[in-house]
């Protein structure tokens, strides 16, 4: 019997561990799955490039977790379960086995901290640098997902978390900003995705906060035509973002990489919105309201005054 290609060797060496039910041990061309019984299947996919959303020498343990993490936090956005995932990587010819035990053992700790398992994906080379693509699946209760579209005038604008973490941790990463403490790197790197949040019935509209929370509250704005009044004291910054300073609330308010939910409630859902909280142990804030008026973002400061920004958040292109 011949050995087979180098590829097969390191999907049985790394990934095939990995590897959960519908996944046919990794030795088919798919998988095969069924969503729980009753249940609506939710896709979501996003791709991380070394030099833009991670930096080339972050620990590869950390660089996975960060993959699986962005994704997971985009279905607790939709109120799903997360179910199984697919990953792409193309790696550097460069790219050594210990590199790839380290990554394969950081999707392994989240795997089983999320209760998520591979289903499949492809490897291959690249000259330019890496390039990592993760599709998750999860799985709702029908016609019970969240959406972008919904909000509502009168509605509540709220938030998971802190903002502003994420893009100060990198300005910390890039030794523009110190972090005495390391929790602001430790942001950036590792996300929280917001998985438990009982959004279905309570939330109208929301999505993940990843390119910058202006920029994708004005995806709620646009997609439900209303305005949105935001108060930047209301905001919740973490103690390590304030101590950074009132000159870095900008980039809070703007830099992304927070991963923390932001969604339109109704008043008469906001006792609803606390209990759900409670019980997933992830604190909400209340930081303004959508209004009728054009579809825009509007931040005023702590004397009332419109805030203007050089850029709303990150853009793809």
């Amino acid at each position: 019997m011949t050995a087979p290609p180098p590829e097969f060797a390191l999907i049985a060496r790394h990934f095939r561990p990995l590897a959960g039910r519908g996944a046919l041990d990794l030795l088919d061309d798919a998988a095969l799955i069924a969503p729980p019984p009753g249940r609506e299947l939710v896709l979501t996919a996003d791709a991380m490039v070394a030099g833009v959303h991670f930096l080339p020498h972050d620990p590869p343990d950390l660089i996975a977790r960060k993959l699986l993490r962005v994704n997971l936090s985009d279905l607790a956005a939709k109120g799903a379960v997360p179910l199984g995932y697919l990953m792409t990587l193309s790696l550097p010819r460069d790219t050594t086995d210990e590199w790839l035990a380290a990554f394969v053992r950081g999707l392994a700790a989240d795997q089983a901290e999320f209760g998520v398992t591979l289903l499949g994906g492809d490897t291959t080379s690249t000259p330019g640098p890496a390039s990592l693509s993760l599709t998750i699946l999860g799985h709702v209760a029908p016609g019970t997902m969240v959406r972008r579209a919904g909000a509502r005038a009168g509605d509540g604008v709220w938030v998971t978390g802190t903002i502003g973490d994420g893009a100060l941790g990198l300005a910390a990463a890039q030794g523009r900003l110190a972090d005495p403490t390391g929790h602001l790197l430790d942001r950036y790197r590792l996300p929280r995705p917001r998985v438990g949040l009982a959004l279905a019935g309570i939330a109208s509209a929301a999505l993940d906060v990843s390119d910058g929370l202006v920029q994708d509250l004005g995806h709620l704005c646009r997609a439900a035509g209303l305005t949105a009044q935001i108060d930047a004291a209301a905001v919740p910054l973490s103690d390590a973002a304030r101590a950074a300073g009132p000159d870095w609330l900008p980039a809070c308010l703007t830099g992304g990489d927070d991963y923390e939910i932001l969604c339109a409630v109704p008043p008469d859902r906001e006792a609803a919105l606390r209990a759900a909280s409670a019980a997933a142990g992830i604190p909400v804030t209340r930081i303004g309201a959508f209004e009728t008026g054009p579809a825009e973002v509007v931040v005023t400061d702590a004397t009332g005054a419109p805030m203007a920004f050089a850029r709303t958040g990150w853009s793809h292109f």
